[in-house]
């Protein structure tokens, strides 16, 4: 009996240690099973290999505010062709144009500046024949970003549309040809000097500016001579018109755009000092990642100019010598 009894607690020992290997192996496989599952998860995230850079080389992509994302032309260090997605955190090389405007209404009959006038149809017409050559819209701050960390642009070639002074036609007629598009604009307000009354932008406007993604920058509060300026007032136009408008706006002001395209080393250190990251000025040219910052050039877009007249012009300047380091007209 008592060898029975020996025999039977071997056996039952026999069974149980034969019970836990069993739950062991189970355990290991149910382990393994989801490490294997997770690194596949992983790997499909990734797309199971580096990140695609197809469309995103020498090229931009994506604005603030558009409907696909900001772009750089073709695959040339020059105007890249572009697609949307994560930064690279690799600079970018794509020139761009950034142009000038001014009011978008016929100029009414013994207008200064009658050149600064251009009708809504016209504008119309030249922002469908740059789609149509392959551009896109985007911001200054996009630009800077594809540049320096290579953010992405939407597809085309980057072109800044850029708009000065703040006059309400910029809202009631420009703004819904770039909206049709998928495009954002780039507004240069001076706070002072062009009230509703006389053809400028209510607050209200601005902020529907913002909201349909423009790039909001200034031209300090009122159209100045900075030149002419001594320090307090240069510091009152470039650095005080900066804070308001980020207080009024929420809106960062990361761009300065010099009145009359008047500028000297006084005025840069001025800009520099009062945070911006760049400003622009009214010297033909195209602007790159190798630009002075802080002397952009831009063309400026007249009334009369036919569409093709204008994709003939973004042409040819775009070899054109970097603005001066001063310029007052």
């Amino acid at each position: 009996m008592d060898s029975e009894r020996r025999q039977a607690r071997r056996e039952a020992r026999r069974r149980e240690l034969a019970r836990r290997r069993r739950r062991t192996f189970a355990g290991l496989s149910l382990l393994l099973a989801a490490v294997v599952v997770a690194a596949v998860a992983l790997l499909a995230g990734r797309g199971g290999s580096k990140p695609s850079t197809r469309g995103v080389a020498g090229s931009g992509n994506a604005p603030r505010g558009s409907s696909s994302a900001q772009s750089g032309g073709s695959t040339s260090p020059q105007g890249s062709s572009s697609s949307a997605g994560a930064a690279t955190g690799k600079p970018r090389t794509g020139a761009a144009p950034i142009l000038m405007y001014h009011v978008i209404n016929p100029p009414p009959p013994g207008a200064p500046f009658p050149g600064l006038y251009v009708s809504a149809s016209e504008f119309a017409a030249q922002m469908q024949a740059l789609a149509k050559a392959g551009f896109h819209a985007v911001t200054l701050d996009q630009l800077q970003a594809y540049w320096r960390h290579g953010a992405p642009l939407p597809p085309g070639k980057p072109i800044v549309v850029s708009f000065d002074n703040g006059y309400q036609s910029q809202y009631t007629n420009a703004l819904p040809v770039l909206r049709r598009l998928g495009w954002v604009g780039d507004e240069s307000i001076q706070l002072t000097g062009l009230p509703p009354s006389q053809g400028g932008l209510s607050e209200a406007q601005v902020r529907g500016l913002v909201a349909a993604g423009w790039e909001l920058d200034t031209q300090g509060f009122s159209h100045a001579d900075l030149i002419a300026l001594d320090g307090t007032q240069l510091a009152y136009q470039v650095a005080g018109a900066r804070k308001v408008i980020q207080q009024r706006y929420g809106v960062p002001v990361n761009w300065f755009c010099y009145p009359s395209g008047h500028y000297d080393a006084t005025v840069i250190a001025e800009v520099k000092t009062a945070g911006y990251a760049g400003s622009t000025t009214v010297v033909p040219g195209w602007a790159g990642p190798n630009s002075d910052p802080y002397r952009l050039p831009r063309l400026r877009v007249l009334g009369g100019t036919g569409p093709e007249a204008l994709l003939s012009e973004i042409a040819a300047i775009r070899n054109d010598p970097a603005p001066p380091a001063s310029y007052s007209g």
